[in-house]
């Protein structure tokens, strides 16, 4: 599902679409910070580690990834473009279709999936 669909009762796609502007500008900023880290899964998902819950508001690393892509800083960018070195792999853009991502647990540690069947 793309994350400007997930919106809050009585949220417009409007103020959907400028909450995700916000929520990807401070990534940009936690980036460039070394406050989040990018993790590539060997499938060549993308993971945004270190993101507050309180700062994510239900955006996807997914849509994350591609906006960052678009409009993000160039140090952004560098940032995945070393994660993508650091794996030996790049993004992969199909599987960053299908929403493959990956969730946290406690440790830090990473677990890859889709929701598929």
């Amino acid at each position: 599902m793309p994350c400007d669909r997930v919106m809050r009762r009585g949220q417009t796609i409007s103020d959907r679409a400028e909450e995700i502007r916000r929520v990807v500008k401070t990534v940009d900023s936690f980036l460039t910070s070394g406050r989040v880290q990018v993790k590539i899964g060997n499938n060549g998902a993308i993971a945004f580690v270190g993101i507050p819950d309180d700062e994510r508001n239900d955006v996807t690393d997914n849509c994350i990834y591609r906006r960052l892509m678009i409009s993000g800083t160039g140090l952004a960018k560098a940032k995945i473009a070393a994660a993508e070195a650091m794996a030996g792999r790049s993004v992969n853009k199909q599987i960053i279709g299908q929403g493959a991502h990956a969730h946290a647990d406690a440790s830090g540690n990473l677990t890859w999936h889709d929701h598929k069947g």
